[in-house]
């Protein structure tokens, strides 16, 4: 498994939003995920800057490049450009994070 990680950004007063919808993910954007092979997703806030700093394990051989494709995505990206940052298709900005450390 790969471990990636990313930056995105929250606007400012989405936190309860942002938490609510993903304690309420659809479960038909769980399945597309899991079905890409993300495995281990993790997001995290830095409450004084905005900041989200997302962690996720891919399987050999994942669909992740796939996931754009689909109507679930666009949809669910739609609904939370309310709430972030995003990119004129509506994705979410972010910006890719280098390992500099592990400690097995």
């Amino acid at each position: 498994m790969e471990t990636i990680a990313f930056r995105m950004t929250l606007k400012p007063g989405m936190r309860d939003a942002y938490e609510r919808r993903h304690r309420e993910i659809w479960p038909e954007l769980a399945h597309a995920l899991t079905h890409a092979g993300v495995r281990d997703y993790w997001i995290f806030l830095d409450e004084t800057s905005g900041q989200l700093f997302a962690t996720l394990k891919r399987a050999p051989g994942h669909a992740m490049d796939d996931l754009p494709d689909l109507p679930v995505m666009r949809k669910w990206w739609d609904s939370m450009a309310e709430l972030m940052e995003t990119n004129p298709d509506r994705s979410p900005v972010q910006t890719a994070l280098v390992p500099v450390f592990h400690l097995p």
